[in-house]
């Protein structure tokens, strides 16, 4: 960033300093990177009990349609996504992307579908391009409502028990689902391939209620640098790295996220940005695909580094777009891109670090078993 823009601070900034985080900038904001515990204590402590996250500086936007028919919501955005947004029941969520006219993705997004709206949440970096965007294609169908909220994400396998104790009846929902419980909007999901929840409340109560919530022996403060390497672990795709207007979602991996109903042949095939680049694609193939990558040895291999066929020659052929150490695997991980021909498990590549080509070889994702509650 550049040295004269003043960095935005979430509603838990004091909080983050009482706890002796340690800030550094991110998508604008003045965010926690680690707290005394430290990445690799904070990584594992997610996976083994329960960790909180501040995700203040996501964007939370509501789409209220003009009609007060949440159908009709569904349909308007469903001109900017590839997913079956009409088909989301009430009190669930859905992950989607925004996709440009070259198929490629101007952000992810999660969106949840109320009894009377819709409940988006966008990443930090993309929320103002985002919101512009909605506003340009939506604003003759919806009301578009920026949220000054506050987010918070409690991950790991005793989140369900920690936060019961706060708001009875949260045990009780699936992966995916999205409720209101009084001023509190809850969904069961996060970022880090454990069980979970992220919670949207007021700005005013939230520095009572995540101090509630670390008062329990259980969970901890985890900041960035942790966030990164459980997602990494888990196969989840960082925006601007693993996935940007470069990449379709087809390329990505992320077919999963377009249901039938929007594929060629479905009710509502197509009628997105960029739809016959990604309806082509998933009928012949993209020509690239995101992979897991396990490097040998000991050494990660970091965001940039070029992947070649030979060990000795050749010209690039991809290249890793995230990676560092897995704690929870005990080594290094990766994902990057390669030619679909070399993009199945077991094939081995090599990454160029340093001047040296060091031996990797793809791997299925995730790296660990996911923990959420189906």
């Amino acid at each position: 960033m550049d040295g004269t823009t003043e960095l935005h601070q979430t509603p838990l900034y004091d909080l983050h300093l009482s706890l002796g985080a340690k800030m550094v900038p991110f998508a604008g904001y003045d965010m926690p990177v680690q707290y005394r515990m430290g990445v690799m204590k904070e990584h594992l402590h997610t996976r083994a009990a329960c960790g909180l996250f501040d995700v203040s500086h996501m964007g939370q936007v509501i789409l209220r349609p003009l009609s007060g028919d949440v159908a009709d919501a569904a349909l308007a955005l469903e001109r900017l996504v590839p997913v079956d947004v009409l088909g989301l029941k009430t009190g669930r969520q859905r992950y989607a992307m925004f996709t440009d006219e070259a198929g490629g993705m101007l952000d992810d997004l999660m969106v949840a579908r109320w009894d009377d709206a819709l409940f988006l949440v966008v990443n930090a970096a993309c929320k103002d391009a985002d919101i512009a965007h909605l506003r340009a294609a939506l604003s003759d169908t919806c009301e578009i409502l920026v949220q000054d909220r506050a987010l918070i994400a409690l991950q790991g396998p005793d989140a369900a028990a920690a936060l019961a104790r706060l708001v009875p009846g949260i045990e009780t929902m699936r992966f995916m689902d999205a409720r209101a419980f009084g001023d509190l909007w809850i969904s069961r999901s996060g970022y880090t391939g454990e069980d979970g929840y992220e919670i949207s409340l007021p700005a005013a109560g939230v520095h009572d209620f995540a101090t509630r919530l670390l008062d329990m022996p259980e969970v901890a403060p985890i900041g960035l640098g942790a966030r990164d390497s459980l997602r990494l672990e888990a196969g989840l795709c960082l925006y601007g790295h693993d996935i940007d207007t470069g990449t379709t979602p087809v390329a990505a991996g992320l077919t999963w996220a377009i249901q039938k109903t929007r594929r060629a042949g479905g009710a509502r095939a197509g009628g997105f940005p960029g739809a016959d680049v990604i309806l082509a694609q998933l009928s012949d193939g993209a020509e690239t695909a995101r992979v897991g990558l396990r490097p040998e040895g000991r050494a990660p291999m970091r965001e940039g580094v070029a992947l070649f066929a030979d060990g000795t020659g050749g010209e690039p052929i991809g290249r890793v777009t995230s990676g560092g150490f897995g704690p929870s695997v005990g080594g290094p991980v990766a994902m990057g891109y390669l030619p679909a021909p070399l993009s199945s498990p077991g094939t081995r590549v090599y990454g160029e670090v340093r001047g040296k080509r060091m031996a990797v070889d793809v791997a299925a994702l995730p790296f660990v078993q996911q923990g959420y509650k189906r």
